[in-house]
């Protein structure tokens, strides 16, 4: 193995490992340990994972991450990697684009993410693909990444479209990674963060909530997307009790600010 491969492989591990852990650890610190009672009423279910769910949680994630890097690794040095479109000067295509570039980045992620999570839930591949992170049916931050291997490989294919298809900067990609694990962690967090309405107001209604997704992995059914609700109220997805579900945080929210 040569030098270049060990240190591009280091590189990568230490991002993923970094990103995952500072973003799910600072969400967890504040929501589950530092603020833990005072914002209790505040939860989506008002419970609590125990210890075994959150070492479930974080051991499948780190699995997950080494197999993101393996396969980040082959998108790399893929030969349509090679002659593709990453560039390295901000010049060659202007900062606007830059933008533009991660937003295009979220938006094939998240039709990438909304097809083949459906597909994932199909009685014939749900136990072998996507039952692991279904045991976090109250999750935590820490299941931002818990999937079963196979679940992991399919996740980490969205950067073979993006690579491969979107002219990027490498430090566009790098903010994709980072969006996608905070938003991530924000869909497993156990909390509402959106405020009050958002479900219902014209721009709100398109966004992914955690209330959507915490409903998703209590109830295993609908609600498949990551950051917007397109493809979920396009293809009649969305469960029908989201509103109400949204509206009963809300309740929930407003009641703890008239007890304190």
């Amino acid at each position: 193995m040569d030098q270049t491969l060990i240190e591009l492989i280091a590189k990568i591990s230490t991002f993923n490992l970094m990103r995952y852990l500072i973003v799910a650890g600072v969400f967890f610190l504040v929501f589950y340990v530092l603020f833990k009672k005072k914002w209790l009423p505040k939860k989506i279910q008002n419970r609590f994972p125990n210890n075994k769910d959150y070492y479930r949680e974080i051991s499948y994630s780190i699995l997950s991450l080494f197999i993101f890097m393996l396969i980040g690794l082959i998108a790399i040095r893929s030969p349509l990697a090679q002659e593709g479109l990453r560039y390295e000067s901000f010049t060659e295509h202007g900062i606007g684009y830059w933008f533009f570039s991660v937003l295009l980045m979220i938006i094939v992620h998240d039709t990438y993410f909304y097809w083949t999570h459906r597909s994932m839930h199909h009685p014939k591949i749900y136990r072998l693909f996507h039952k692991v992170h279904h045991q976090s049916t109250n999750p935590s931050p820490w299941a931002a990444f818990a999937f079963h291997p196979l679940e992991g490989i399919v996740e980490a294919g969205i950067i073979f479209p993006i690579t491969f298809l979107i002219p990027h900067h490498v430090s566009a990609l790098f903010a994709f990674l980072i969006f996608m694990t905070v938003y991530n962690v924000y869909g497993h967090l156990g909390y509402e963060i959106y405020p009050k309405g958002f479900n219902k107001n014209s721009i709100g209604k398109w966004f992914n909530t955690s209330v959507a997704h915490n409903a998703h992995h209590a109830q295993f059914k609908g609600n498949y997307g990551l950051y917007f609700l397109f493809w979920d109220r396009w293809m009649g997805t969305l469960r029908t009790d989201y509103d109400s579900s949204f509206q009963e945080v809300d309740q929930l929210r407003s009641n703890s600010k008239i007890i304190q």
